[in-house]
């Protein structure tokens, strides 16, 4: 558990700096990864993949 929580921050930490690089760059490409990476970072997982259509029961 802990393992994942610092896997967690780590990603988090890099969205935040790809964010921040892509404002200060004005690379909208960029900016708009880091705030993709950060959301997938908080996002909780549970069993760590999203089910797709046809996993669905």
């Amino acid at each position: 558990m802990a393992e994942d929580r610092k896997t967690t921050s780590a990603e988090h930490l890099k969205g935040s700096v790809k964010e921040a690089l892509g404002k200060l760059t004005g690379d909208v490409r960029v900016e708009a990864e880091g705030r993709r990476q950060k959301k997938d970072a908080d996002a909780p997982s549970a069993g760590g993949s999203k089910p797709t259509g046809s996993e669905r029961s």
